[in-house]
Order: C-alpha cells, then structure tokens, then sequence
C-alpha cells in the first residue's frame, strides 16, 4: 500500500510505502502518481480521504477568493488530479476502483464555518457520480463515501476547545457539537475504524456490484427513509 502525506511520519507503518508530497498542489499531486506509476506500474484501488477546511468562521463575507481557492484545491482537486493521472492504466486493465471521501456537509451545511468547504465536497460528489457514468462500464467502480462527525484526534481537540469554552467535560463538549449538527441518533461521533471498515468494503470484491453510490456514515445525522 501506497500512501501520501506531507512529512512522512517518524514511525511509519510496516508494509506501507510513504511519498512525502502536499497534494493540495498539482506538483505535490503529479510527484505522487508518477512516483506510483513507476514503482508500482499502477494501481488496483484508489482512495482519496484528503479534506478539511481552513477557512474563518464569520460567514460568507469572511471568505475571501483565496479561502475558495484554497477550499477547491484540498477538497476536490487532489481526487481529479490523481484520477487523471492513475485511471488510464486501471481502464486499460480493465478493472479497478475508486472511492473519494467527502462529507455529509454537502446537504447539511454549518454557514458559520463551512459553507466553502461544504461548497467542495458537493463538487466532489457531483464529480464521482458523472466519473462512475463513465467509467463503470469499462471495469472500474467509483463510489463516495460521506463521513459525518468522526472522532479523530483533531475531532478530539475542537470537543476539549468547546468543552472549556462552556465550563464543561469531554463529554459535554461532544454534546455541544453533536447539538451543533442536529443531533446525532446513535448518540456518539462515529469511529476512524468504522469509517475505514466501510471503505475497505466498498473496495471488496464483496460488493463487486455496487458503483456510482454515495454512502454516509454519520450515525443517522443526515434523516433518511
């Protein structure tokens, strides 16, 4: 397994082959496919997990062209960039998969902090379906993946941040959050696990009949029938 991040970590993961590159920018994009590419010769399973926002709360007049700019660029070109790059070869193989992660903000935005980043990933979505459209008839399965609230270390620090703010705990501070966004029904952030569980799912040959979906992971956030 391949995977990218700015710095490679101190302690790596045994069997995992790290590129340091910032693949919010098309160098940084280009450095790790073509270093993929001639490693490997190509790819079998293409995930894309990279997101987040940088923009200030305020609401639509605090975001500048850059804070737009900048959105776009970590939250919908990596996907296209590397889709570009590392698709020929999965068509010419006949057979492939891509799932690119974006976010129940799409339909359930937070105008204080998120409309630009909520913005990006209703571009990814909308992406990942017309690319599924094409390409799923010639072997590869593309398919999203929504994450609601997920209780990552960052996710962790901002409920602390909240917490204090309130004069509260670790858990008020969940509550706080999960008030933010409606309620969550399960009553809890879900897990990096259950959200990495779901991926490796969908990449499966398990569910070798599924494209062209989206599928949230939220906890029942977002109200479905």
């Amino acid at each position: 397994m391949a995977t990218s991040a700015r710095t490679v970590p101190a302690q790596p993961v045994a069997g995992v082959t790290y590129v340091a590159a910032d693949l919010s920018t098309a160098q940084g994009t280009s450095h790790f496919a073509q270093t993929v590419l001639q490693d490997w010769g190509g790819v079998d399973i293409l995930i894309n997990v990279l997101g987040g926002s940088r923009t200030p709360a305020g609401g639509f007049a605090a975001i500048s062209d850059e804070h737009w700019f900048a959105e776009l660029n970590l939250n919908l070109m990596p996907a296209v960039r590397l889709d570009r790059a590392l698709l020929p070869a999965m068509l010419a193989q006949g057979s492939g998969v891509i799932i690119h992660v974006s976010s129940i903000q799409r339909v359930l935005p937070l105008h204080q902090s998120t409309t630009a980043y909520a913005a990006a990933k209703g571009a990814l979505t909308t992406y990942s379906k017309s690319l599924a459209r094409e390409v799923t008839p010639k072997g590869v399965r593309v398919l999203s993946v929504a994450p609601g609230w997920i209780e990552t270390e960052a996710s962790v620090v901002f409920a602390e941040r909240m917490a204090a703010q309130a004069g509260t705990d670790y858990e008020g501070g969940k509550k706080i959050v999960m008030d933010w966004l409606g309620g969550i029904p399960v009553g809890r952030p879900a897990k990096p696990q259950e959200v990495a569980d779901l991926i490796a799912f969908l990449a499966s040959p398990r569910s070798a009949s599924i494209a062209g979906s989206e599928y949230r992971i939220d906890g029942g956030t977002v109200p479905t029938v």
